[in-house]
């Protein structure tokens, strides 16, 4: 999988990325100008698969972005940490959707997680699909901090049958974030949970991955495990 064409493919599933403290409106219209004017500068290559900003952004993106089929990502629910209260994470969701995003990524209750709560942490993610009317949700396990493959696959089938459309492994913002061995688990774990329900769920890696030949290795996985109709 170590070629050129491979190589644009990723690039066009990449979610361009500015979750700064430091980000303004004007700081967050000039990133999305860069994705307009990719096209003319990259006539050859598709563009980015989205732009993924924080939910007060949104509208800022909306407006300002010209492209044509990039998307617009949010993180909400009380991202990083997930640690507010759901009626504060619902509705931080439902005004997500409301300023345009297409797709709206959350991470699940980790500490509800390690409690052994999982029914709670099963209705809690229900709760936010429910508020995403119609976004894509993207639920993140933030599988770097879980402490065994599984966690892992626990996490994985957990956030799918509360309705999870992606689940994704990090939020980039801990020690350690993406690994192969992850990506493995939750690609079986998608396999797993299609031939039993029918429902296909997408996989995103993210956090830490930084060069061509680590994104080579995390697509062979996919591709390997999951096969061209995720591709």
């Amino acid at each position: 999988n170590n070629n050129l064409e491979v190589k644009k493919q990723l690039l066009h599933c990449i979610d361009l990325t500015t979750l700064k403290c430091t980000d303004s409106e004007e700081s967050v219209m000039k990133f999305t100008e860069k994705v307009n004017e990719f096209v003319d500068k990259y006539p050859d290559l598709d563009n980015v698969a989205a732009i993924c900003v924080y939910p007060n952004m949104a509208e800022i993106v909306s407006d300002t972005l010209e492209a044509d089929n990039v998307k617009i990502a949010c993180v909400s629910g009380g991202f990083p940490s997930s640690q507010t209260f759901i009626e504060a994470k619902v509705a931080e969701v439902a005004l997500t959707a409301m300023a345009g995003a297409n797709e709206i990524d959350v991470v699940i209750s980790v500490g509800k997680f390690f409690s052994g709560f999982h029914t709670e942490v099963y209705d809690e993610l229900r709760e936010i699909k429910d508020a995403c009317h119609g976004a894509h949700l993207k639920v993140i396990l933030e599988s770097g901090l879980l402490h065994n493959t599984k966690e892992i696959k626990q996490a994985s089938l957990l956030a799918m049958a509360a309705g999870a459309d992606f689940i994704k492994t990090s939020t980039g913002k801990t020690e350690r974030s993406a690994t192969l061995e992850a990506a493995y688990v939750m690609c079986q774990a998608i396999k797993e949970y299609y031939e039993k329900t029918g429902v296909k769920v997408g996989f995103k890696p993210a956090g830490g991955i930084s060069t061509t030949k680590e994104a080579v290795e995390y697509y062979t996985i996919v591709r390997t495990v999951l096969g061209e109709e995720w591709m």
